[in-house]
């Protein structure tokens, strides 16, 4: 245990002492949080510059209405309380449809867009009232270069809409007083559930919730996992490697095993990705409190994360520095890396269904598979959905079970391997050494 704790120390001191490890600690996070950051930031954030609309209105009753509605939202909402300009203006520029040669008017139309003359053009069919399954005259278009996300088709729409059922309402006789009631929206807002203070045993209302919350701390939690991995786990490969073949390892041998030398390896590894991740969790708790959203912090699940963690990095660890000391050179590490890492990746895949369904069947099998439950079962715990008691403990029983068997096998091959040179790594080979050491 003495020279296992040696090579780890060596290995620790040797990663955080280099400016790689200082550059990585500051950038990673950016890089990998930097776009919620921003979008967070900026969500609030739109395009305020005007933007004028042609419009062809084959039904003929739409034109005077989008004039008013633009007349009255330029007046009223382009400005906050505070004097900023927090909306676009618009403006409407009303063109008779060529009913001969349609095709011909929208491509001019087409060219004035590209041009920046005007910013979009809308077709309002002429049947949008009673509208005909598959005809071109019961639907609305709207062309634009940037059409499928612009914010204007959307403020479009409700607009149009809105007067699609109040002519319709009109026509069955509903008396004009009533149609604001009618149109009258109330949003079902989302709300976390009421909880009782366990001191006083006073109720606790619920706090309102919203998409980022939701989302914000299973996707930090889940990277931060991932780039433990890929800082510290994924590197035992190449670096074995390289001893291995700079006959490091040779000299190493002579004073200890194969199996102290790998698990010297993976325990420095472990190390300096404990160090890392509660430098990260330990910044993200104070801004998180500085912010005012101390409450976001899901302080039971953070154990987890750091158990999940341990085991994770020994278990992917120890495949690592086994496949390392299989290579003869970085042609052989650059032909398994890949097939090396793709189980790592493979969570991120799954990350939102898990999110949007924690007690799903998908979510709970990805779970319960050692391989992926340190990064799938600490996602569904860090969502807001409660998880059935049983399902992490048989989680954690699973990942113990194969973290062990992926030290057994991983020092088997180790062993086999690590002096041993010019014999390509493949999968038939692998399998032989763990059988028979």
């Amino acid at each position: 245990m003495n020279k296992i704790l040696i090579i780890a120390k060596r290995e620790y001191r040797a990663a955080i002492k280099t400016k790689g490890f200082l550059i990585s600690l500051i950038v990673l996070p950016i890089l990998m949080g930097g776009g919620l950051v921003v979008f967070t930031l900026l969500k609030d954030k739109v395009d305020v510059s005007d933007k004028k609309i042609a419009v062809l209105d084959y039904y003929g009753q739409f034109g005077g209405y989008l004039a008013e509605t633009a007349v009255q939202w330029n007046k009223n909402n382009l400005f906050n309380d505070k004097g900023e300009r927090v909306s676009p203006s618009y403006f409407f520029e009303m063109i008779q449809p060529d009913t001969i040669d349609p095709d011909k008017q929208k491509l001019l139309l087409s060219d004035r867009v590209r041009n920046k003359e005007i910013h979009a053009f809308l077709q309002i069919g002429g049947n949008v009232i009673h509208p005909r399954p598959d005809e071109d005259q019961s639907r609305i278009f709207y062309f634009a270069e940037n059409s499928a996300i612009d914010n204007v088709r959307g403020w479009l729409s409700n607009i149009i809409n809105n007067k699609i059922r109040e002519i319709r309402l009109q026509e069955l006789g509903v008396a004009q007083d009533k149609i604001n009631d009618l149109f009258y929206w109330v949003n079902t807002e989302s709300m976390g559930l009421l909880n009782a203070d366990s001191k006083t045993g006073m109720v606790i209302n619920a706090r309102k919730s919203n998409e980022m919350e939701t989302i914000f701390v299973p996707y930090i939690l889940l990277l931060l996992m991932f780039m433990m991995l890929m800082m510290s786990a994924v590197p035992l490969l190449t670096a074995v490697m390289e001893e291995k073949s700079e006959r490091i390892a040779e000299v190493l041998l002579g004073s200890v095993t194969p199996w102290q030398f790998m698990m010297g390896k993976v325990a420095g590894s472990l190390a300096v990705s404990l160090t890392t991740s509660t430098i990260y969790i330990a910044g993200g708790i104070i801004t998180t409190v500085k912010m005012g959203m101390g409450d976001l912090i899901p302080y039971g699940v953070l154990p987890w994360f750091f158990i999940y963690l341990m085991l994770n990095i020994v278990m992917i660890g120890s495949v690592m520095a086994a496949l390392g000391a299989s290579c003869n050179d970085s042609k052989d590490a650059q032909a398994i890396q890949f097939p090396a890492i793709l189980p790592v990746i493979l969570p991120l895949f799954f990350m939102m269904p898990v999110i949007m369904d924690p007690l799903g069947n998908l979510a709970t099998g990805l779970s319960l598979f050692p391989l992926w439950t340190p990064m799938i079962m600490l996602l569904r715990q860090s969502t807001s959905v409660t998880i059935p008691v049983w399902q992490p403990v048989a989680g954690l029983i699973g990942v113990i079970l194969f973290t062990v068997f992926s030290v057994w096998a991983g020092s088997r091959i180790f062993r086999s391997t690590i002096i041993l040179h010019g014999k390509r790594p493949k999968i038939g080979s692998l399998i032989r050494f763990i059988v028979k050491g």
